[in-house]
């Protein structure tokens, strides 16, 4: 049952599929749910989710895993009724769905962490048993019935379920259309094939069949494709998505009077078999008789532990190759030839970028789909509070590596749900302040040219009440929008007298602080205006393990810094020390005053203040809160590629120190994060709110 024993060496790959299908189950549930809302059908939404459990049961019952069997064919049962429906789920059977899903998880996560699945609760399964009878009886009545443009053998390859998809599109109020399509060389040309036709076709209409046709129903031509279509698009707009002429538009619907037969097409057109579809329409169609495993064309999955040991390596021939650097500079400085030596050594440096840049493309993951499981977050949290809340996501094609994306996701679960449990009003309380019943929480993300990724989350709410929170943190109000984040991220702090389900143990902000700030050595900032909302940026490395540093000295040590933490290398010049500044020194970069801090002061507080603030020739400019801070150093000695190890021992765990790196002679050199170092030093500078006394960033 538990889908050990002899079938446990088929988990790792039962554990990945399963993962894959899930996640597409929860997407196209949501797209139900919201289609159940409306009151509108989702035929497309709907057979992809009896796909994805139908798949789902059938490696289950391959790996013995029986309670997810049993759970995902009631549901599959229901969802069966349901696409004959055309379709169509009462409302009342949403819930038990998501449930099943939940129960689904539960269990595959028990698996995952090699322990056995427990049984699927009693009740659960009748509910979803009970599923059958209410999707029959919310279907609608018999439609109007469909005349098939098509010949007997087109007929037949449509099966029930998708003439009871066209008729149900019939009766709520769409066309029931056929769309041929022409391929054709001119076509190909500007990038219209059967695919991207597919493609822009689905965005108009709910594409129920795709038939490939040859003979005079092509027109003339060798080969067309036959689209069975629900829409209520115009004809011109479905023309216009596969070409124009020669391509038709048929309506599918039989005359008031007409019964209900198959009319041939033009004469001598035949429906192509499967065997006969050229390369690039294959998929057209789909059976739902036998379990499939989905698996892309030309794609191989491999075990994250695998990448891991690869990084290692290559990590390991990084450091040989910053030893071989130095042995050839000591062999140059001793007069020995090493011309050639330095020219294999510089080709062996392009290699290893290579190779870098290509296990990291393998690690890889895109945003949207660490995001994916959001959706599903936000549903339950407004069932929860009562609040009407529309999460949008804008994530574009943005990657991060695994590692980064396995850390960040709790920090963005965490301020998802404060932002719908604490920002969002209730919609009475939004109405009466004028705003849309409906509250927003946006996110957003897009990747820096400095090797960071920022994301952006942000919510429509009352803003956060900088009052409430200091009297939470039994501390003074706030006078700045950072301090008043700094309580946030206090542990322990939490504006709810008592927990609930949602919030109110106080764990929400000092994890998000301690994954972006301490574990990725990010940096976190936060934008809040009262009646109007919050914002949180979240700026956090496209990957944590290999990294271009630069090295510098200072105060007779050499440290690194993530060549994407640094935004400027500039030469200090005068430097000016306003009264009172407690060593801190003003110095100008085109124009504009920036802050200039010793480093050695920094890393030594026994250092005397006295001259620290002009201290070194150089300075690196980065960003503390979003305000450039120019850190003064004795010495830049460079910029190569290092592998950085993060101190995972809370003991040695210091503020501002990322980790430590070899740089090739065997010693440890430490890696500085000059952001949190900054912010961790005493007397940092305070910005004063606006005269509105409202907090602004």
């Amino acid at each position: 049952m538990s889908g050990t024993g002899e079938f446990a060496e088929f988990l790792p790959a039962y554990l990945a599929e399963v993962d894959e299908l899930l996640a597409s189950a929860q997407k196209d549930l949501l797209a139900v749910e919201e289609a159940v809302r409306k009151g509108l059908a989702q035929p497309r939404a709907v057979r992809e989710l009896f796909r994805a459990l139908h798949t789902l049961k059938g490696l289950s019952a391959m790996v013995d895993v029986e309670p997810v069997v049993s759970l995902a064919h009631w549901m599959e049962a229901s969802l069966r009724l349901a696409d004959q429906a055309g379709g169509r789920l009462p409302e009342s059977s949403v819930e038990p769905l998501v449930e099943g899903l939940r129960a689904i998880e539960v269990r595959v996560r028990q698996l995952g962490a090699g322990k056995v699945a427990s049984p699927a609760p009693a009740n659960l399964l009748e509910r979803l048993e009970a599923l059958g009878p209410q999707v029959l009886d919310a279907a609608p009545k018999r439609a109007r019935p469909v005349m098939l443009d098509a010949e007997a053998a087109f007929a037949s390859r449509l099966a029930p379920s998708e003439r009871e998809q066209l008729e149900g599109g019939l009766s709520g109020g769409q066309r029931a259309l056929r769309l041929d399509f022409v391929p054709s060389s001119e076509r190909a040309a500007k990038g219209l094939n059967i695919n991207t036709v597919r493609e822009r076709v689905a965005k108009l209409a709910d594409i129920v069949k795709v038939l490939p046709l040859s003979g005079a129903a092509a027109g003339g031509a060798s080969l067309a494709f036959a689209l069975l279509l629900i829409t209520r698009a115009e004809d011109a707009a479905l023309l216009e998505a596969v070409g124009g002429p020669p391509a038709v538009v048929r309506s599918l619907e039989a005359p008031a009077s007409a019964e209900p037969a198959a009319v041939d097409v033009a004469p001598g057109s035949a429906v192509l078999p499967a065997s006969a579809v050229p390369p690039g329409a294959a998929g057209l169609e789909e059976e739902l008789d036998e379990p499939e495993v989905r698996r892309g064309g030309g794609l191989l999955r491999v075990e994250v532990s695998r990448l891991d040991e690869a990084m290692e390596w290559l990590a390991a021939l990084v450091v040989n190759r910053s030893r071989l650097t130095r042995a050839v500079a000591a062999l140059t400085q001793a007069g020995a030839p090493t011309r050639e030596l330095t020219a294999i050594l510089q080709e062996n440096g392009r290699q290893l970028r290579d190779l870098r840049s290509a296990i990291l493309r393998l690690r890889m993951v895109r945003v949207g789909d660490v995001l994916e499981r959001l959706p599903l977050l936000v549903r339950g949290l407004r069932r929860a509070t009562g609040k009407a809340v529309r999460l949008e996501l804008d994530v574009g094609d943005a990657e991060l590596d695994k590692a980064v994306a396995d850390r960040l996701l709790p920090a963005l679960v965490h301020l998802v749900r404060n932002a719908v449990d604490h920002a969002l009003e209730l919609p009475e309380e939004r109405q009466a302040a004028g705003k849309a019943p409906e509250g927003l929480v946006r996110l957003t993300c897009h990747a820096r040219a400095s090797g960071q990724l920022e994301l952006t989350l942000r919510d429509d709410g009352r803003g956060v009440d900088a009052k409430a929170v200091a009297k939470a943190a039994n501390a003074p109000v706030p006078d700045s929008v950072d301090a008043l984040l700094d309580l946030l991220c206090r542990p322990g702090l939490s504006t709810r007298q008592e927990a609930t389900r949602t919030s109110g143990r106080g764990m929400g902000m000092d994890i998000v602080r301690r994954i972006v700030v301490e574990q990725l050595g990010g940096e976190l900032r936060m934008e809040t205006r009262k009646g109007a909302g919050t914002t949180f940026t979240l700026s956090v490395p496209l990957t944590v393990t290999l990294m271009d540093a630069i090295v510098f000295e200072c105060a007779g040590r050499r440290y690194a810094v993530a060549v994407g933490t640094v935004e400027e290398l500039i030469d200090v010049g005068s430097v000016v020390r306003p009264a009172g500044a407690d060593g801190l020194g003003l110095v100008e970069r085109r124009g504009a005053a920036v802050p200039l801090v010793s480093l050695a002061r920094l890393l030594d507080g026994a250092a005397s203040a006295d001259g620290d603030a002009g201290r070194g020739t150089k300075a690196l400019i980065v960003r503390q809160r979003g305000e450039p801070v120019a850190f003064a150093v004795d010495r830049l000695l460079g910029q190569q590629e290092i592998v950085l190890r993060p101190l995972e021992d809370p003991l040695v765990r210091v503020p501002g120190v990322a980790g430590a790196t070899d740089l090739g002679d065997g010693q440890p050199t430490l890696v500085l994060d000059l952001g949190a170092l900054g912010a961790a030093r005493a007397g940092r500078r305070k910005r004063a709110p606006s005269r509105s006394g409202e907090w602004v960033s």
